[in-house]
């Protein structure tokens, strides 16, 4: 099985990478080869049994996902995504990456006529206000960010490729990944990890929004499992609609501090810093809080039980099991 990962340098790619690389297969199939790919170069896994090819480039460009599927890779994950901050802050930038270079990919891949699995991800960014207390599966998409529409529109794509049969697609809406790992990125939503991160380790967090802001969360460990279980479920038991929010945690910052609370105490509590940011106080308004994801979890898609496990997830993977 030939394994093309778009977006491979990030945090998301890069933890999809070594989960691949440990297993050694991909339902149930070898993985005979991988290429990981990104703006900047992709750290490929230590150790893994088959081969690895790591390439960088500028993924809407003039022939490079023509390049890209040449070798028709059986499975393709498209992480590659500039983020939700930076896409709203530059619109040209946002749309040449985000969707002409994921229209691009269709566009190679259909030409290319191996019709792969493609695991497509999205962003509950695609929903938008007024929202009931819970989403379900059937709400309406009506985003309200430049990098919402841009998910949007590659979720609609992708499905009608699929319909055609130029390649089988899965499109999964991704929670905010948290706790992520690394230093803040320029994501609106960054502040929720940052809030955890850094004060687990003795060092200040800012908080730019209130503490009864809600928020739906899944930790990048989920995340990887979205991925995987993706790239191997059944296309039949999907049926025609290719896009599926997936499960999550639902908390408030608050909770989440309290969360934070319980694992590391007061001292790491007393690290965040409250300065409101009326520009992303603006756009978390617009975000989705709570979903009912009974697809998802029909399709056997499985997420962490509280938000104290997602602290617990960042502690065993990212800190090698202890805190500051």
């Amino acid at each position: 099985m030939k394994i093309l990962v778009l977006g491979a340098a990030g945090m998301v790619g890069r933890k999809l990478t070594e989960r691949l690389a440990r297993d050694g297969e991909l339902g149930g199939k070898p993985i005979s080869e991988m290429t990981l790919y990104d703006v900047v170069e992709p750290t490929p896994p230590k150790e893994t049994p088959f081969s690895v090819r790591c390439e960088t480039g500028d993924l809407p460009a003039a022939g490079e996902t023509d390049r890209l599927v040449a070798g028709k890779p059986d499975v393709i994950f498209h992480l590659a995504a500039i983020v939700s901050g930076e896409a709203e802050l530059d619109f040209e930038k946002g749309d040449r990456i985000n969707l002409d270079g994921t229209r691009n990919l269709y566009e190679s891949i259909r030409k290319a006529g191996n019709a792969p699995r493609v695991v497509f991800t999205s962003s509950i960014a695609v929903y938008g206000a007024p929202f009931p207390d819970a989403i379900p599966d059937d709400f309406h998409l009506t985003p309200l960010t430049s990098y919402g529409m841009q998910k949007a529109i590659g979720e609609l794509l992708l499905s009608d490729y699929t319909r055609k049969g130029f390649f089988d697609g899965v499109a999964i809406r991704l929670p905010t990944i948290c706790v992520r790992p690394g230093k803040p990125n320029k994501a609106a939503s960054g502040f929720f990890s940052n809030i955890i991160r850094e004060p687990l380790v003795g060092e200040p967090a800012v908080l730019p929004v209130a503490d009864d802001v809600r928020h739906w969360h899944a930790s990048p460990r989920s995340a990887v499992g979205f991925l995987i279980h993706a790239a191997t479920i059944d296309g039949e038991a999907i049926g025609p609609r290719r896009a599926i929010a997936m499960p999550g945690v639902s908390v408030t910052v608050g909770e989440q501090i309290e969360a934070l609370r319980r694992a590391a105490g007061d001292k790491a509590v007393a690290l965040i810093r409250r300065e409101p940011d009326d520009l992303i106080l603006s756009v978390v308004a617009g975000w989705p809080r709570n979903f009912e994801p009974r697809r998802a979890l029909d399709l056997g898609f499985r997420t962490d039980a509280s938000f104290d496990d997602i602290i617990q997830v960042h502690i065993e993977d990212e800190l090698g099991g202890r805190i500051a």
